[in-house]
């Protein structure tokens, strides 16, 4: 059998950097995308046009749709990334979350389950699904792997560990090729705007651009004056202009304190792919084994281009906190690297600069300007 994948949620950061790694190995790839008024295919636009990258329309919440496609084009692996991935969101919309990312979950093994040829499914769980619970080596140190327990803090992380439960069901009791990738956070330069890493790196983009349309530059911003949730600039010293004064809003955020391991998705899309290539099915922890705060990630991302301090341009809001927080992530990724020889080659360091920099040249000037 040739070598052809179907994607359900391509049209997100993951489904950019899968359907890019399966067209680089010569597969034929169809991604699955629901009908809107609006296309949805930004990111992957470049691979529909140049590179072969096919689109299927269809809804993984409902089974007809989904027998409708994998009965067509009769894959040889089916990767499941779609969810309703934004955990605050969640809390907001449980049933849609619940709808797309267990019930989607279910209706992709049915369909599976009842085709004549052997596919091999890779579903896609998330280490929001161990909540507050971590394991303790001799050392001390705090990580999760495959054995530690799970207790999910929100709608998504029950809705995934759902899928996750169903995922090794179908495994055991169907004999279905069937592999969990519980995968910690990922980022990219393709990260959603309603991600706490985006909107970091999106925030400085955008001030940067300001800052430099005044010819200031990042480490000089003493003239930079607090005003409340924006941070203001009198430029009547040296512009001819009867608007003097412009302010700049200044970047909210939640729980600065929130440890998480972050990777670039770019490297762990290889290790969904090699989950696939085993003759036996499986579950995988795809983590980096570092930990770093929210505020980490934000001093990092700030100190990259220059700036001294964050702290005069960000500020918290108690309305962004989560309802049930996730404390402390970290992955231990050792049996990935044992059986799958997968090891993560994008540092915290480059993945965050590598963000940055992408949205300083993508990022258009958004500041207004007030008298």
């Amino acid at each position: 059998m040739d070598n052809k994948a179907v994607i359900f949620g391509v049209t997100g950061q993951d489904g950019y950097y899968l359907s890019k790694l399966l067209i680089e190995k010569g597969y034929s790839v169809v991604g699955v995308c629901r009908r809107t008024s609006t296309p949805n295919t930004s990111r992957i636009d470049d691979l529909i046009k140049n590179r072969g990258l096919k689109i299927a329309q269809g809804d993984i919440t409902d089974f007809g749709s989904v027998y409708s496609i994998l009965n067509e084009e009769k894959p040889s692996e089916v990767y499941n990334l779609a969810a309703q991935s934004h955990v605050g969101t969640s809390f907001n919309q449980p049933s849609l979350t619940w709808d797309i990312t267990a019930k989607g979950c279910l209706n992709i093994l049915e369909v599976i389950r009842k085709q004549p040829e052997s596919i091999r499914f890779y579903q896609a769980s998330s280490s929001e699904m161990f909540g507050d619970q971590y394991t303790i080596n001799r050392s001390g140190d705090k990580f999760q792997n495959e054995d530690t327990s799970f207790n999910p803090q929100s709608p998504y992380a029950i809705a995934k560990l759902a899928a996750h439960k169903t995922t090794q069901l179908y495994r055991k009791a169907y004999g279905i090729h069937a592999s969990c990738g519980i995968l910690f956070n990922h980022e990219s330069e393709m990260r959603g705007d309603n991600f706490v890493t985006k909107k970091i790196t999106k925030y400085i983009g955008e001030l940067h651009n300001w800052l430099d349309s005044f010819h200031i530059e990042p480490n000089d911003c003493s003239g930079l004056e607090d005003d409340g949730d924006k941070i203001g600039f009198d430029a009547s010293r040296f512009l001819d202009t009867m608007m003097t004064y412009y302010t700049f809003p200044k970047l909210k955020l939640g729980n600065l304190d929130a440890c998480r391991d972050w990777g670039h998705a770019e490297d762990y899309v290889m290790a969904m792919w090699l989950m696939l290539q085993q003759d036996t099915p499986d579950d995988y922890v795809v983590a980096t084994g570092e930990t770093h705060t929210v505020k980490e990630f934000l001093i990092e991302s700030f100190s990259c281009k220059g700036f001294e301090s964050h702290e005069k341009f960000v500020m918290q809001d108690d309305a962004l906190f989560r309802p049930s927080e996730v404390p402390y992530l970290k992955g231990d990724y050792s049996t990935a690297r044992e059986k799958l020889g997968w090891t993560p080659k994008i540092s915290f360091k480059e993945l965050v600069h590598r963000m940055v920099d992408y949205d300083i040249k993508g990022c258009q000037s958004t500041w207004k300007q007030y008298t």
